[in-house]
């Protein structure tokens, strides 16, 4: 990926975000016979040989990082990943999805307000703009066109858990661009996978009934191949794509597009035979103005080529 154009690195960030926002209706195949737990534990297992292969066949040295650098990265990746997923999937467990929903669509917000606060330098008009239009695109989709569904919510203990599984996404995706100056991509991404992996292991240990390999060898052929849809392209494509994408584009633009998440899954479930209403659609155009409104304006601006956004 060393020499990419920016239409290739968005296109790429794009089907990173369907292999994420497809993980949603997927993974309904899988949950009602085995634990979410389980679930994640083959994601990342899944997702860290594969890199392995990759690290592999490429011939790719591992650089020589220092203890400090190590000890960066693997509290990163233990919050951005073990953590996330692990705050996430309990924080569920108490609440409404619809809740859950709306609190994980402010994360383009927040890692935007990051990147702001840490460069010191405010978001443009444009900037601001583009992440509301995508925000109001995002609560369209997920209340299904009934706004009285943000007036009647309320903050439970699974909210404040998923606030605190958004917070360290939004850390996660700023911290990115900076490990990307002395870790290349796939060994960034493999100890993310491993650090994760572990965490969620550690975890499930002080649980006691929770068996992975048990839940993976009781499941349908469907469901195995789902499990390894999850791991493989729910993962591995996603987490990759995303990554290059941070690293080329910046954070705070990266993280825009998370907010087609939701359209994405809808756009999984139309495929899989699930109905898709009048108000996701509208949602989703709403969504895709919302990203392409900064580079509309660079086109309307006279002898502005168009570059990629800069966080």
């Amino acid at each position: 990926m060393k020499h990419q154009t920016p239409i290739v690195t968005v296109s790429l960030l794009v089907l990173s975000i369907f292999s994420w926002g497809s993980v949603f209706p997927v993974s309904k195949l899988v949950l009602g016979q085995m634990t979410e737990n389980s679930l994640v534990v083959w994601r990342f297992s899944i997702a860290a040989l594969c890199l392995v292969i990759c690290l592999l066949v490429k011939r790719q040295h591992w650089p020589r990082l220092s203890i400090k650098q190590y000890a960066w990265l693997l509290l990163l990746s233990i919050a951005g990943v073990g953590g996330f997923n692990l705050l996430l999937f309990t924080g569920v467990k108490h609440t409404a999805a619809t809740n859950g929903a709306l609190v994980m669509a402010l994360s383009p917000l927040v890692t935007a307000l990051m990147v702001a606060a840490l460069s010191r330098k405010w978001l443009s008009r444009t900037q601001a703009l583009s992440l509301a239009i995508g925000l109001s695109g995002v609560l369209l989709v997920i209340t299904n066109g009934s706004w009285q569904a943000l007036a009647q919510f309320q903050f439970n203990q699974g909210d404040l858990t998923i606030i605190a599984a958004m917070l360290l996404w939004s850390v996660y995706t700023t911290a990115s661009q900076k490990v990307a100056g002395w870790l290349p991509l796939l060994p960034f991404t493999l100890v993310s996978m491993l650090a994760g992996d572990a965490f969620i292991l550690a975890f499930n240990a002080t649980q006691g009934d929770i068996h992975p390999v048990t839940e993976l060898l009781s499941l349908p052929l469907q469901g195995i191949m789902a499990v390894i849809y999850i791991g493989v392209f729910g993962t591995v494509v996603g987490y990759v794509f995303f990554l290059n994408a941070v690293q080329r584009l910046g954070s705070a633009t990266a993280a825009l597009f998370f907010n087609l998440i939701p359209v994405c899954a809808a756009l999984t479930a139309v495929i899989m035979g699930q109905n898709v209403t009048a108000v996701q659609v509208g949602g989703m155009a709403i969504v895709l103005c919302g990203l392409m409104l900064p580079q509309l304006l660079k086109l309307l601006r006279p002898g502005t080529a168009v570059q990629p956004c800069q966080s």
